[in-house]
């Protein structure tokens, strides 16, 4: 498969949000594959201790990995991550947007969580990408850019509407931008989307010091998005120990049915189709 194959010794990683979570599970992977790797994340200690984690996995220990503070919310930080790379260790192969942030927002709460929410999940996602994918499809070679959403960017449940705002872009955006690559001559990047299930990391851990049962690690996510990276799945739809994917899917085609059937929004949710909803849940498929 064309992606997977960027993932190759001595090919260059860079992963936003890689101070901890699935960047930093990640970026410890990949550097345990021989790849050079750069690790971007707000400026703090907890970067450099991450960097330090993922050296002891590289090839070439603290040769092979960059820490690189970068505010993924502001486009001039990115360009000089791209810049900075390039210095350190050429061409790029895999980008990985990954910075993301969840402080809570509700429909007419602070405006400064929103504005946060969507510059990092957002912006950072379309930034990060335009700024990195024009060197990555002059260079020739096979690459991959890995954005990660949500599932809420495509159920969008209530209860954090700049979140699920935030991922519901970075899909629509990481699918425009597939079709943009694949439909430009001689291109060898793909990009894919990582839509994570309930995982324990920092930004959904909301004080809890041990992993729920229901949640994935982040060494687990990165095994399955790995491995749907091999298959050249485009979605990379996660399970976790709660909910598996015939769930997932059912919930996906609710949602979806709310348009195609006139149904309130959010129907799933609502009182008067709640018990329709567990029926649906419940029916097994011809």
């Amino acid at each position: 498969m064309l992606s997977y194959s960027a993932i190759a010794k001595n090919n260059v990683a860079v992963i936003t949000g890689a101070a901890s979570g699935i960047g930093l599970a990640t970026a410890k992977r990949f550097a345990g594959l021989g790849m050079k790797v750069v690790l971007a994340d707000l400026p703090s200690e907890r970067l450099q201790e991450a960097a330090a984690e993922v050296a002891k996995a590289a090839a070439g220990g603290a040769d092979d990995v960059a820490a690189i503070a970068t505010d993924a919310s502001r486009a001039d930080e990115l360009v000089a991550l791209a810049r900075a790379t390039r210095e350190r260790f050429g061409r790029v192969h895999v980008l990985m947007n990954n910075a993301g942030i969840q402080p809570g927002s509700s429909m007419f709460g602070p405006l400064e969580n929103w504005e946060a929410v969507i510059s990092v999940n957002l912006w950072g996602v379309i930034n990060g990408s335009r700024i990195f994918a024009p060197a990555m499809i002059a260079h020739g070679e096979p690459a991959l850019i890995i954005n990660t959403g949500s599932k809420q960017g495509i159920t969008t449940p209530p209860g954090d509407p700049a979140y699920n705002i935030s991922k519901a872009g970075v899909k629509v955006f990481t699918e425009a931008l597939q079709h943009e690559l694949r439909n430009t001559e001689n291109c060898q990047v793909n990009a894919h989307l990582l839509i994570p299930g309930f995982v324990y990391t920092a930004l959904t851990a909301h004080g809890r010091t041990e992993k729920p049962a229901g949640a994935w690690t982040s060494e687990q996510t990165v095994d399955f998005m790995m491995e749907s990276l091999a298959r050249g799945d485009f979605y990379i739809l996660c399970p976790d120990n709660e909910v598996a994917r015939p769930t997932d899917e059912k919930r996906i085609l609710w949602a979806a049915g709310d348009i195609a059937e006139n149904r309130p929004p959010l129907s799933r949710w609502h009182p008067d189709y709640g018990e329709a909803f567990q029926s649906f849940l419940a029916a097994k498929k011809d």
